[in-house]
């Protein structure tokens, strides 16, 4: 049963455990999310650009564009995104 403190309206907070990842404030998105959405959002495009019949596509096609397409920034994401760790790291990990 959790305590309701009524005079404050909340809540009270426990600490983090010491296993626990600190969550921050502002921190960027991932790469693979960002990439993943993208795919998604390019196969909803795709899928209604041929059902409109503006184009005809080949499946395998366009499946293997995609997945060169998301290799591709995954990779180039990964290296500048590892690239930008190194410089903000006060430990001197990568």
């Amino acid at each position: 049963m959790s305590s309701f403190d009524e005079t404050t309206g909340s809540v009270p907070t426990t600490p983090l455990q010491s296993g626990e990842p600190e969550l921050r404030d502002g921190s960027p998105a991932r790469v693979g999310t960002i990439v993943w959405g993208l795919i998604v959002l390019a196969l909803a495009l795709l899928i209604i650009v041929s059902r409109l019949g503006l184009v005809a596509l080949d499946g395998t096609y366009v499946l293997i564009g995609l997945m060169i397409g998301a290799g591709a920034a995954l990779v180039i994401g990964g290296l500048l995104s590892a690239g930008g760790r190194d410089k903000d790291s006060s430990t001197g990990k990568s």
